[in-house]
């Protein structure tokens, strides 16, 4: 026999805890997924300012000119600005037949970019030969 009351249901809080339950998952994997998509976001960011201070590299240790102490700096558009530092790291040497002067120079490429959160920066330091004149004062 059964009793009047006790029709086998769940009641409403059961049922409100449930849902409270679910709404707390989905919450937690939302979260997850947001942040996966932040830090692929980033990441890309990242071997975008890679790729584009390989390039600034590559079109200093290219050039033609000697290579001059000093600071250059520009927009790369994109929200990227690039930095090209060079510094002398050693007196002159002379070799091959031509007997002209070699200096040995610290270049520093940084890509910088605001991504919200913050200012976030990739350097590249290399070590380049270059025919410039002595190294300053």
């Amino acid at each position: 026999m059964k009793r009047a009351g006790a029709d086998g249901g769940f009641l409403l809080l059961e049922v409100l805890v449930a849902f409270l339950i679910a709404a707390l998952a989905l919450v937690v994997l939302l979260e997850g997924a947001s942040g996966g998509l932040r830090a692929t976001s980033l990441a890309n960011r990242y071997g975008q300012a890679v790729a584009r201070a390989r390039s600034h590299l590559a079109a200093v240790g290219g050039r033609a000119a000697p290579l001059l102490p000093g600071v250059q700096e520009g927009d790369d558009g994109s929200g990227f600005r690039w930095q090209v530092q060079i510094t002398p790291l050693s007196a002159g040497s002379t070799a091959g037949p031509s007997r002209q002067a070699l200096f040995l120079y610290r270049v520093v490429v940084t890509e910088s970019w605001d991504d919200g959160q913050g200012e976030r920066n990739v350097r590249l330091i290399s070590a380049q030969l270059g025919t410039g004149g002595p190294p300053g004062p």
